[in-house]
């Protein structure tokens, strides 16, 4: 009937998009690896977590799409670029080839599909999670703790010391971005904070002790 064809629908233009957001990250992925430019490659890696939050989002997992563009593209993506007022404005070029990262990268990648594989299917009722977590989450949790959202009861409840490591994560990022501003805006505030005469008197003092030097070279 018409009720299947939306169904299909739905799930047609939810697969289309993941297709689209999954390409979009590798095309980023790419990008990043080819260029030289620190720059670009911060603003590129923001871009791909911002990506991997919508795609969160279309997957229905809202509060990891919270996280992951609060700390992957946004406290992340200030660290990185706070942290790259202290190094050059591009990587230098590697001639020689290293084989081990190369390697290291294809076993993790066969492990990861191993793993893939022994996954039970997409969606199916009998899986463990479904058949004794996620029920009693579901009939327990309102008249536990009274709280009407599901997903905030086991982020602030079950879940209440993963999610408090969480927070000691970001609350530690946003730390280090402080430290790092605080600390290049302390280099520059001796020379601001000297009033006028002061400034004018030291430069006037620098010909000075030139001339000097090349006087007592002459004698």
């Amino acid at each position: 009937g018409q009720s299947q064809k939306d169904k299909w629908g739905e799930v047609m233009t939810g697969v289309m998009i993941n297709i689209f957001l999954v390409s979009s990250m590798v095309a980023i992925a790419i990008l990043v690896l080819k260029t030289r430019k620190l720059f670009a490659a911060i603003v590129m890696t923001g871009a791909y977590s911002l990506i991997s939050a919508a795609m969160f989002v279309n997957l229905d997992a809202v509060d990891v799409a919270f996280t992951e563009a609060a700390v992957g593209a946004g406290i992340s993506t200030v660290l990185l670029l706070a942290a790259m007022a202290r190094l050059p404005a591009e990587e230098k070029a590697v001639k020689m080839f290293s084989l081990g990262p190369l390697v290291m990268v294809s076993l993790v990648a066969i492990l990861l599909m191993i793993g893939i594989v022994n996954l039970p299917p997409f969606g199916l009722a009998e899986t463990p999670v479904h058949s004794h977590v996620g029920p009693r989450y579901l009939e327990e949790s309102y008249r536990d703790l009274h709280i009407p959202n599901v997903v905030t009861t086991v982020l602030a409840s079950y879940r209440g010391f993963d999610t408090l490591g969480e927070t000691i994560v970001i609350f530690t990022a946003g730390l280090g971005v402080l430290v790092l501003l605080n600390g290049k805006t302390l280099s520059r505030k001796p020379k601001r904070n000297l009033p006028h005469h002061v400034l004018k008197i030291k430069a006037e003092e620098k010909p000075q002790t030139k001339t000097t030097s090349k006087s007592k070279a002459g004698e």
